[in-house]
C-alpha cells in the first residue's frame, strides 16, 4: 500500500469518526445499548488504533519509538481494521438475505 493510498484511507476513517461523533447513542427501552451504539464505539476504537498505528510509524521515522512498538501498533490496527471489514460484510450480507424474502 503506497503512502498517498494509506493517507486517503485515513482522511476516509476521519470523516466516518467524524459523521459518527455527530450521531448520538441510542439506547434501548431496557437501558442496553443499541446494535448502532455498539457499531459507533467498535468504529471509534478501530479509528483510534489506526491513528496510534500511525504516531507509531511517525514515531519510527524519527527515531522515538522502536521497530517492536510500531509492528505492535500496525497488527493491532490491522486486526481492527479486519474485524471492522468482517462486521461490515456480515451486515452486507443479512441485508441481501432480507432483500431476497417473500413479502
Amino acid at each position: 500500500m503506497s503512502i498517498g493510498a494509506a493517507n486517503q484511507a485515513l482522511a476516509a476513517y476521519r470523516a466516518a469518526a467524524s459523521e459518527i461523533a455527530g450521531g448520538k447513542q441510542a439506547t434501548t427501552a431496557a437501558g442496553i445499548g443499541s446494535f448502532d451504539g455498539l457499531l459507533q464505539a467498535e468504529l471509534r476504537s478501530t479509528l483510534a488504533t489506526l491513528e496510534a498505528s500511525e504516531q507509531a510509524s511517525i514515531g519510527a521515522v524519527s527515531g522515538r519509538v522502536g521497530i517492536q512498538q510500531v509492528v505492535e501498533a500496525i497488527t493491532a490496527a490491522e486486526l481492527s481494521l479486519q474485524k471492522v471489514t468482517a462486521v461490515r460484510d456480515r451486515v452486507i450480507s443479512a441485508y441481501q438475505e432480507i432483500i431476497r424474502m417473500p413479502i
